[in-house]
């Protein structure tokens, strides 16, 4: 799992400093050099499509690193298998 994260971080991709809710449209707009703003206009009207937008949303916010390079989801599996063991 951890050449997974190691992927993932790879992309050179993080949820934003600038969030409303998990940094991920800030991110992504830090990557792509763009104003926050004109990606959530982006992805309030990708909602209003048929689709699974909000799904893909949770998805990245759980498998992108944040500014500290923490990954939700590596660190809740990591907590698990630690509580386990």
């Amino acid at each position: 799992m951890d050449k997974f994260f190691s992927i993932i971080r790879g992309f050179g991709l993080k949820r934003g400093p600038q969030r409303w809710l998990g940094g991920v449209l800030g991110g992504i707009a830090a990557k792509l050099n763009v104003d926050v703003a004109f990606v959530r206009i982006a992805f309030l009207l990708f909602c209003l499509l048929p689709g699974p937008a909000i799904v893909l949303y949770l998805a990245a916010w759980l498998v992108l690193p944040d500014q500290k390079n923490a990954i939700v989801l590596q660190s809740f599996l990591d907590k698990r298998s630690a509580n386990g063991s």
